[in-house]
């Protein structure tokens, strides 16, 4: 490990630290802001995990975090907190898998349109199963977590994340995924097994995603499928990611932060305008920062250095 790689770490660690130590100094609006944020720079990683490196455009996001939801919903009562988050992490892995195996060998817009109709059809299930099997539509959670709590979990599930995608971006699988992303022919020849690795690196991602969803449950208090299946969470990760750069480290965390902030503003000041503006931002950025904020700065850099 080099002298570079300790400082970065150390650093990480500072900040990481501070930010733990925010709801200390920090009032209810600004951690309940922080919880939001969180989540998000969570959600846009993950994503960026998976369809970072395979430039497969995933809009399941929202399947996982309400599977993660409706985990914590229906086991809540039974069982202890963190066997709950357990079991969230299993069904939204099996999930996965399943979907994975299924699906991971379309491509293009095929996998586009697959994962936008899995959302809709979990939703759409968890509907029909509340309203004529339990009678009801939605479910209240009270759970003993505070705000706090709930903050510290997402923290510590986003520094696990990017430890994860940091230290995979090390190995000979990031190499694999790099391949994979650039041409899947290229990369079967290598000897690549692409559809073991990509299906890997789906689950781990559909895991994360499912947590952000069992973690933030207690917060909603009361959910039903139009809060946790939301398709606009999907598209807003989706945006966020894309903004910083999908393919880089830093690029998810880059693209929520700000992009948080500015859609907590338009949803409290523009409030039916905001689904219109949402999409104003998306066009935006598909045509002028195709390829991320970071990607943009290192071209110009390149540019400047070669005058």
């Amino acid at each position: 490990m080099t002298a570079r790689t300790i400082f970065g770490l150390l650093v990480a660690g500072l900040v990481l630290a501070a930010l733990a130590a925010l709801p200390f100094f920090a009032g209810p609006y600004a951690v309940t802001l922080m919880i939001g944020m969180t989540g998000y720079v969570v959600l846009a990683t993950a994503w960026g995990l998976f369809s970072g490196p395979t430039r497969y455009v995933s809009l399941a996001t929202v399947a996982f975090l309400g599977i993660g939801a409706y985990t914590v919903g229906v086991f809540s009562e039974t069982l202890p907190y963190p066997l709950v988050l357990f079991v969230a992490a299993m069904i939204g892995l099996a999930v996965a898998l399943v979907v994975g195996l299924s699906t991971l060998r379309l491509a293009g817009v095929y996998f586009v349109i697959f994962t936008f109709g899995l959302a809709e059809l979990i939703r759409q299930l968890v509907t029909w199963y509340e309203v004529n099997v339990t009678g009801t539509l939605g479910r209240y959670i009270f759970l003993p977590v505070t705000p706090e709590g709930i903050y510290w979990q997402l923290l510590a599930l986003a520094a696990a994340t990017f430890l994860f995608s940091w230290g995979i971006g090390r190995t000979r699988w990031g190499l694999a995924l790099k391949v994979i992303g650039d041409d899947e022919v290229v990369a079967s020849h290598c000897g690549i097994d692409i559809t073991k690795l990509k299906l890997a690196l789906f689950a781990v991602s559909a895991v994360i995603i499912t947590l952000v969803g069992a973690i933030q449950a207690p917060r909603w208090t009361y959910i039903e499928p139009s809060i946790v299946f939301n398709p606009t969470i999907s598209f807003l990760t989706l945006i966020m990611a894309l903004l910083g750069g999908a393919d880089r480290l830093w690029g998810p965390l880059l693209g929520a932060v700000p992009l948080f902030l500015l859609f907590e503003w338009l949803s409290a000041n523009f409030p039916n305008h905001y689904p219109i503006i949402l999409g104003l931002v998306f066009i935006a950025i598909v045509f002028l920062l195709p390829k991320g904020v970071l990607a943009a700065v290192e071209s110009r850099l390149r540019k400047g250095g070669a005058r």
